[in-house]
């Protein structure tokens, strides 16, 4: 047998992999849906799977790996993305502002809220990332400390690079830092999505939009 025999069996094999992987990631993802990120052995997350122990860890190494896998694929956008196709579907032109459809009005605040109410529709993956977080916090979770961290600084990034738009719009107030601004609203939305967790009651919306308030030039 030559090399060209060979390629196409290690070609099948591998897309065999990738496939098998996925069909277990998409099963995991039903899982944590429902039950949330609370700790527990992969061997018992590989029976609420329906696949062998050494299945999972062939695929997934560790308990960590897992959850992170689970909630990189469960992310159905960025909140640049979910902000612009939910502003487009539902806001209405404003008064004397952009007309419907148009991005660039929505602040950071707004992004983070419409990604809670994709969330909140799906409680248990919540309870995985805040379980992600207290995983990143605790130190001996690397996989949980990468992913988070990583996380964090993307959205700053991103969400910094919108105050900038929107104060050199008029739309939020000059004399503040983007960046700190970016980490306010992600501490505020994180923050508001735990007390959620505990108590449904916390109106995670009406904070948010409050901040923008706070956030914007005076009248």
């Amino acid at each position: 047998m030559g090399p060209d025999d060979q390629a196409p069996r290690t070609r099948g094999a591998y897309a065999k992999g990738v496939a098998r992987r996925q069909e277990i990631l998409d099963r995991a993802i039903e899982v944590f849906a429902q039950r949330g990120g609370s700790r527990t052995s992969l061997r018992a997350i590989a029976q609420e799977v329906g696949v062998t122990h050494a299945a999972l860890t062939h695929y997934f190494g560790s308990l960590d790996e897992l959850l992170v896998a689970v909630y990189r694929e469960s992310e159905q956008s960025s909140p640049d993305d979910a902000a612009d196709e939910a502003y487009t579907a539902e806001a209405p032109a404003a008064p004397n502002g952009p007309p419907s459809g148009a991005t660039e009005s929505v602040s950071p605040a707004e992004m983070m809220r419409i990604s809670a109410v994709e969330n909140r529709e799906i409680p248990g993956l919540v309870q995985l990332y805040s379980s992600l977080v207290a995983s990143a916090v605790d130190g001996s979770h690397p996989s949980a400390h990468a992913f988070v961290t990583s996380r964090f600084a993307r959205l700053r990034d991103e969400l910094a690079e919108r105050v900038r738009d929107l104060q050199a719009s008029g739309a939020v107030r000059s004399d503040i830092d983007p960046g700190l601004a970016a980490a306010l609203v992600i501490a505020a939305s994180d923050g508001l999505q735990t007390q959620w967790l505990l108590d449904p009651s916390v109106d995670h919306e009406a904070a948010l939009r409050l901040l923008d308030g706070l956030l914007a030039p005076p009248r």
